[in-house]
């Protein structure tokens, strides 16, 4: 088998062709790292490597399946991990210069499982510093750039996973998110995703971690990659669940409409109409706003704000006891800092609009209200959201919606907090490309407990639409 059609295989084929004894790992494992050597250049999404000793467990592991029938289910599957994620033997530095010499020790719990299953780890993928940025760049490793146009964004602060999976570097990745982290590179570069519901899969091993029951529920860890197929095959892995069967017809399907007063491209509301258009013929479609989407934004930054903020502050700035406000400017004047200004910025901010003690009664309130009411509401509906008003925009573009001093966060975050802050599985599939053939995707999202009904859906929509077209640009 060719290296071509080696990387163009989804997780679910390569454990497939690996049993059937039609791969091997050591072919599969050398056919991505030759990919990754060549596209990596232009891209910069890989930052560690770990090329050796994926070939010697890859070797291991076709030695022992002569004589081992009992294979896991990603067995000598090649995945790459998000550099916010603990690997054993591995750095997990969050882009910041000080870390850049500390090694994790032992594997995060989804590792863990993720290794148990069979999967061999290639690297680790490019994040934001402290992963705060909707953006991929930080002073340690670079920017990351969008296979499709390298002068555009990946996105963030998963984007390393996202720029690496489109052009085909792994089987599939392991992300996270907790403000669209998962959802936003994937809408960009043009792959699959899936954010899973509050507390659905560990957060064990996560840097930075989140200190806070409220800040807790908004972040997950999740698959990315290149099918639907395999955004459950490996939710089930590293959730230990087995998705109870949840039949389309019983279903409602709600979409947000076109005329909704928040920024929407012409291109992503023709894509709304064309899948309306198309579900029409299977479901009874409604376009419509769900409760509380339009407190979801303001609700996400109260809750990252009111403690969040802290805990990067002390991480961010560890070994400079000048404090953000010192470091921003300085930054500004030098560009000699070991913090980017955009960090600072956005922790500044975070501390400008800390929610008062009243806000934050409130905010409980409301979240305690919202649970019950959305529980409701979500028990036979699917609701399909945009993930971000238009395709990738150019570097630092996208920074500057979400991190304005005028709060223009409130106008372009609610289709991704929405899924944070109410605690919501979230699965991503593109559906086409915008007039600069940019990747466009949509989000599909239930309650907890509907995640077999959101694939379903998610597997309809893949097959008539895009789904995930790999970024050739880079063989």
């Amino acid at each position: 088998m060719d290296t071509t059609a080696i990387i163009e295989m989804d997780a679910s084929s390569t454990a497939s062709a690996i049993r059937k004894g039609e791969l091997t790992s050591t072919e599969a494992v050398t056919a991505y790292i030759k990919h990754i050597n060549v596209a990596n250049l232009s891209i910069n999404a890989m930052i560690e490597k770990r090329f050796e000793e994926a070939l010697k467990e890859a070797k291991e592991l076709d030695e022992q399946s002569l004589h081992n029938n009992n294979k896991g289910a990603l067995y000598g599957v090649p995945i790459s991990v998000k550099e916010s994620i603990n690997v054993s033997n591995m750095k997990t530095t969050g882009g910041l210069q000080h870390r850049q010499d500390l090694i994790a020790r032992q594997d995060a719990e989804v590792i863990t499982k993720l290794k148990a299953a069979g999967a061999i780890i290639l690297g680790k993928t490019n994040t934001p510093a402290l992963c705060f940025s909707q953006e991929t760049e930080n002073k340690l490793y670079g920017r990351t750039n969008n296979p499709w146009d390298l002068t555009k964004t990946a996105g963030g602060s998963s984007g390393g996973e996202g720029a690496l999976l489109a052009v085909g570097g792994a089987a599939a990745g392991i992300g996270s998110d907790i403000g669209g982290s998962i959802r936003i590179p994937a809408h960009f570069n043009g792959i699959i995703s899936f954010k899973p519901g509050m507390n659905q899969v560990s957060q064990e091993g996560h840097f930075p971690s989140v200190m806070n029951t409220f800040a807790e529920r908004m972040l997950s860890i999740g698959p990315m990659g290149k099918s639907v197929q395999d955004m459950r095959f490996l939710y089930e892995i590293i959730s230990n669940k087995s998705l109870k069967t949840k039949h389309l017809q019983n279903y409602k399907v709600e979409i947000l409409p076109g005329t909704i007063e928040y920024p929407l491209s012409e291109n992503m509301k023709e894509m709304l109409d064309t899948v309306e258009t198309y579900l029409e013929k299977f479901f009874s479609i409604k376009r419509t706003v769900p409760p509380f989407f339009e407190d979801s934004a303001k609700l996400w930054q109260d809750i990252l704000a009111s403690d969040h903020n802290h805990i990067l502050e002390q991480e961010a700035y560890n070994n400079d006891r000048s404090g953000v406000f010192k470091a921003f400017f300085r930054e500004k004047l030098t560009e000699r800092t070991s913090i980017r200004p955009s960090l600072s910025w956005g922790i500044f901010g975070s501390k400008l609009f800390k929610p008062n003690g009243k806000r934050t009664l409130e905010v409980k309130e409301i979240i305690e209200k919202g649970d019950k009411r959305l529980a409701e509401y979500l028990k036979n509906r699917l609701l399909i959201f945009p993930v971000y008003y238009q395709a990738a925009k150019e570097h630092g573009k996208v920074y500057h919606d979400i991190f304005s001093i005028r709060k223009t966060f409130l106008q372009y975050m609610p289709y991704v907090t929405y899924a944070n802050v109410w605690g919501l599985p979230s699965l991503t599939i593109p559906i086409g490309v915008d007039d600069k053939q940019m990747p466009i995707s949509i989000q599909i999202m239930s309650s907890i407990g509907n995640e077999d009904a959101i694939f379903r859906l998610g597997r309809l929509i893949e097959k008539r639409f895009r789904g995930y077209a790999r970024c050739s640009y880079y063989d």
